[in-house]
């Protein structure tokens, strides 16, 4: 049985399943113009943001998605011209992904068209929801990352996830 707060972190994760469904349809539609799906503009920004070249496992841990998902998308900016590799220093078999100067002006492109869509969908919602939801959210990440089943409770006894 689930206790009220497990009933809540419930709804929240399938409200947040649902939203990450609409928001890769939305995101496909904002990237569609420029020959982009959501997934990779998804490795765009990252790579946009970290301002630096990033390697696929370090894109895989900031987006939450897995290395092969990743690397099967960074082959296809590959292929797009959108990135490039380069060699690292640091790990000689993990080269850096690096956007190239179509792959900034794609960015580009869509970040622009992006700010003007996310003011729309933002608008009504206060700044102090916002930050809570960002600030659960956020939480609720970092427990994940840290123990993804939550097996074991406060008592380190082991439960069936």
């Amino acid at each position: 049985m689930w206790t009220p707060e497990g009933e809540k972190a419930t709804e929240l994760i399938l409200t947040t399943f649902r939203v990450h469904g609409l928001l890769l349809a939305a995101g496909d539609l904002l990237t569609a113009e420029h020959g982009l799906t959501s997934a990779r503009w998804q490795v765009l920004g990252a790579i946009a943001y970290a301002q630096r070249p990033l390697t696929v496992p370090q894109i895989a841990r900031r987006m939450g998605l897995t290395r092969q998902t990743v690397h099967t998308t960074v082959n296809h900016l590959l292929a797009d011209g959108a990135v490039e590799l380069v060699a690292n220093e640091d790990h000689r078999r993990s080269p850096l992904v690096r956007l190239t100067e179509p792959g900034q002006a794609k960015f580009r492109a869509i970040d622009q068209k992006q700010t003007g869509w996310v003011n729309r969908l933002a608008a009504g919602l206060t700044r102090s929801d916002l930050d809570t939801a960002v600030r659960v959210l956020a939480e609720l990440s970092a427990r994940l990352e840290t123990d993804p089943t939550q097996t074991h409770d406060q008592e380190g006894n082991d439960h069936e996830p």
